[in-house]
């Protein structure tokens, strides 16, 4: 990928996550002039508050089941039980996480630089098409290149930029409810847990969507009583059926209390501890709640409407298929547009954006091959169709479900609970997408997806050796089990 011929064009992105970062990287190196603003740290909440820490929050708690698991499979720890004196110390927990995340974000800031990208930090707004105001600092400027501020915009704590390329990648922050008004202490969101001084005594997690699930499965792992609140039938309502009941048998197994179809209505300090109010009156009394409800697009007050941006109802930013938005020159990306809260598509757009308005080449974006992973235990890996687009009609495919109990290598790590799933096209026997319920799920979708990708027919994709033992095998396997006969 080379540099677009012509007069340089100058592109301002503003938000510095996964939307916002890795799209300045391929602008810079197509030649354009390359300014990220960005107000908290580079990496966004991505890096700084969601994704990095509560993986890295979950990796201690798996950590952790292993010694649990150890008398299971034979070992024990100088003849001790193997759980005796394996503890949680949260406070250094936390800072490690903390300390992972700022050096993500600095790695993230040092690779911009190197390739000639300025960063500046403060929040932006758009003036007008064309042009973003940036509030900001003095010293915020990051760049061997560019000028510093003038007086005159030191004064006024402002810079304006001029862009004939606008990106706005600002992201989401957590929503909250009117009647559960986080105070950062006891009433907490998923941004504010790292703060904590010591393991949790009784937890209550709101929410049993994605966030909801990992955190939940997070704390309890690190030794926490858990209460999972779930509004629906089942937890994580969006996902594939099957693999939510194995999940939620796995947490009720564990002893985490899962209350379905109950909402909760409020949520209030009470002394050292909190009380969770649910619609139909019960009451959860806790030491800590934890919402996990939801997500706002951060669009508010930044000029977009003003500017010609057409917003949705939710206020997300509505995009096409190429991160174009309303107004010509002005590209949205990320979790702001609400296409699908993820950094690995927030990522994509971006990309895209910046291919199309620079004039490279360029695919719109491809929903169908996108792969997804929860990260509980098991983790919950998923790409392309589903169960429920079979189930109505919507799509005519055909499924096999392999449980992992039967594979050698799952027998070898003691997993007691998985499968694997994959869709097949009726007639053609192409792919279409998969379910993986296992440890390292989020590894072992890729050959699906690779699949999914590339229209690969279920005999192609059995007909690719595997290793034995392992869990793979069991991939191919299920797409053995979809070989059609010319008589079927």
């Amino acid at each position: 990928m080379g540099p677009v011929s012509g007069t340089q064009k100058s592109v301002v992105i503003v938000g510095g996550g996964p939307g916002g970062y890795e799209a300045a990287l391929p602008a810079a190196q197509l030649g354009a002039k390359v300014t990220v603003v960005e107000r908290e740290g580079l990496g966004g909440a991505a890096v700084l508050t969601d994704c990095v820490p509560s993986k890295a929050l979950i990796a201690t708690a798996d950590f952790m089941d292993r010694f649990s698991a150890a008398e299971r499979i034979g070992v024990s720890f100088d003849g001790a039980p193997s759980d005796q004196g394996v503890r949680a110390r949260l406070t250094d927990v936390n800072a490690r996480i903390l300390r992972l995340a700022r050096a993500q974000s600095v790695d993230i800031r040092d690779k911009l630089l190197d390739a000639g990208v300025e960063v500046l930090k403060g929040a932006g707004r758009l003036v007008r098409p064309g042009v973003v105001e940036v509030a900001t600092g003095v010293d915020s400027v990051e760049s061997g290149e560019e000028p510093a501020p003038s007086a005159e915009e030191r004064r006024a704590g402002t810079r304006q930029l001029d862009a004939d390329v606008i990106l706005i990648a600002t992201g989401a922050r957590p929503r909250v409810l009117d009647t559960a008004v986080p105070d950062g202490e006891r009433i907490l969101t998923w941004q504010q847990i790292y703060a904590l001084p010591e393991l949790p005594e009784h937890l209550v997690v709101i929410g049993s969507g994605v966030t909801g699930a990992e955190l939940a499965h997070a704390y309890l792992g690190l030794g926490c009583q858990v209460t999972l609140v779930s509004s629906r039938d089942r937890v994580l309502p969006g996902e594939d059926q099957d693999a939510a009941t194995v999940l939620e048998e796995v947490f009720r197994g564990r002893g985490m209390q899962v209350l379905n179809r109950s909402r909760a209505q409020g949520v209030v300090r009470a002394g050292d501890g909190v009380v969770v109010t649910l619609e139909d009156g019960r009451e959860v009394k806790a030491s800590h709640a934890l919402l996990a409800v939801g997500s706002i697009p951060n669009t508010a007050d930044m000029g977009l409407e003003q500017a010609g941006v057409h917003l949705s109802a939710s206020g997300h930013i509505e995009v096409d298929r190429v991160s174009r938005t309303s107004v010509p020159g002005i590209y949205a990306a990320g979790d702001c547009t609400g296409v699908l809260p993820l950094a690995s598509v927030a990522a994509m757009q971006g990309r895209i954006a910046v291919a199309h308005a620079m004039g490279d080449a360029v695919a719109p974006l491809n929903l169908g091959r996108v792969s997804s992973n929860i990260f509980t235990d098991p983790e919950i890996a998923t790409v392309g169709v589903s169960q429920a687009d079979v189930d109505s009609g919507k799509v005519d495919a055909r499924s096999v479900m392999l449980p992992l109990t039967g594979n050698p290598r799952a027998k070898m790590q003691n997993t007691t609970h998985g499968f694997v799933k994959i869709f097949a096209r009726n007639g053609s026997d192409t792919i279409l997408g998969g379910v993986v319920v296992s440890p390292r799920a989020s590894e072992l979708i890729f050959p699906i997806t690779l699949a999914v990708a590339n229209r690969l027919n279920v005999d192609q994709f059995a007909s690719t050796f595997t290793v034995y033992p392992s869990m793979s095998g069991s991939i191919a396997e299920a797409a053995r089990q979809l070989h059609t006969t010319q008589g079927d």
